[in-house]
């Protein structure tokens, strides 16, 4: 049986280069929505690779334990993996949707106040859909209302 310990850690954005803007370069020029695209894709693909190494887990690793603790263990191990993975396939179509965006030229400003969220803002978290004043007014209000 694998050890949880030994599975591997969700995948994360690899390291990219980061934007260099030229001077006098227009906001999402198609410079950056390449540059951008290419980040989406290639978090995309690392995600892709992270489902297909849990199906061949799961299928290497079933068994019918004889001894009801190691099946539980397997099982618990199982159900956490599918956990991770479906938070991925639900990340996988908000990356869909942002290359989608990038596509239809609608990406990079914020969808509440409509003003430019910023290349440094994207790199770090490229699905944003937000500037940072605005969503860190939705988490205030998350806090004190529950939503």
């Amino acid at each position: 049986m694998t050890d949880i310990g030994s599975l591997p850690a969700q995948p994360v954005l690899k390291n990219f280069t980061p934007y260099q803007a030229k001077p006098g370069e227009k906001y999402m020029s198609e410079g950056q929505r390449a540059h951008f695209r290419s980040i989406l894709l290639d978090w995309r693909e690392q995600l892709m690779q992270e489902v297909d190494r849990t199906v061949h887990h799961m299928q290497d690793e079933a068994a019918n334990y004889p001894d009801p603790i190691d099946r539980a263990t397997q099982e618990e191990e199982f159900s956490l993996e599918l956990r991770t993975r479906d938070r991925e396939r639900k990340l996988i179509k908000k990356i869909d949707n942002t290359i989608e965006a990038i596509a239809q030229d609608d990406y990079g400003f914020c969808e509440s106040c409509g003003i430019e969220i910023g290349i440094r803002r994207l790199e770090a978290r490229p699905t944003a859909n937000k500037c940072i004043d605005c969503k860190t007014l939705d988490e205030i209000r998350e806090k004190q209302f529950g939503i």
